[in-house]
């Protein structure tokens, strides 16, 4: 790709564009991608603190944020819902680049998480436990769309069905709320310099010649 040098331009191409050099940061995130995650955060955490308190009494307290738990009754399946559209949105828009390649099987999780600064250096753009987590969301985001659907119209399904759909539903938040608490500890404290990327929509290039080296040559053309 060819060098932007105008840095006060910076902001002005990570609004329609990424995977290009602007001076000595690199685009990674263009805002429509960047409006996609944080609508996807903002209904997830909105569905999650208004379940909670349905889900047992212990967390009765939180409903009062919400105006009391008839309030949370009613806005945590239509927040579960819009949570649900815009992780398929988030889905279209991110297939292309979550698939898994021939480099991602080198990828070794347990050296990713010594945080040591050795990376593969074919690790591109996402590495494979980013990948990882993109379908391992999508799909617990369909298991608490399809068990919401059950508990929301519960009348209309079985006893033994809707037992089932509650262990499931309660499993698939559980998780999907620990993923979730890695998900921004890497992206925060573990890795310095990852949080812009999704606010600003850039990274340094001394950041993606760490953690994304082939993506920073392919971005780069090779230059140091």
């Amino acid at each position: 790709m060819s060098e932007i040098g105008v840095r006060p331009t910076v902001m002005q191409v990570a609004r329609e564009r990424e995977d290009v050099v602007v001076g000595d940061e690199i685009v990674r995130h263009k805002f429509s991608s960047r409006v996609i995650h944080w609508m996807v955060a903002l209904f997830f955490f909105t569905a999650l603190l208004t379940g909670m308190p349905i889900w047992s009494p212990v967390f009765g307290w939180m409903a009062y944020f919400f105006g009391g738990l008839t309030v949370c009754r009613w806005l945590h399946p239509w927040a579960g819902i819009a949570f649900a559209v815009a992780s398929l949105v988030m889905f279209v828009d991110w297939l292309a680049q979550m698939r898994f390649d021939e480099h991602d099987r080198h990828w070794n999780v347990i050296q990713y998480l010594r945080f040591s600064g050795a990376e593969d250096q074919e690790v591109g753009k996402y590495n494979a436990g980013q990948k990882g987590f993109f379908w391992a969301a999508m799909a617990m985001m369909l298991v608490l769309l399809l068990t919401g659907i059950v508990l929301w119209w519960s009348a209309y399904f079985s006893q033994p069905f809707r037992s089932v759909s509650i262990l499931l539903h309660s499993l698939a938040f559980i998780g999907f709320f620990c993923a979730i608490v890695a998900h921004i500890y890497l992206g925060t404290a573990a890795e310095p310099g990852t949080f812009r990327s999704m606010t600003r929509g850039t990274v340094s290039k001394a950041w993606a010649r760490l953690h994304h080296p082939r993506w920073f040559r392919e971005v780069t053309g090779g230059k140091p």
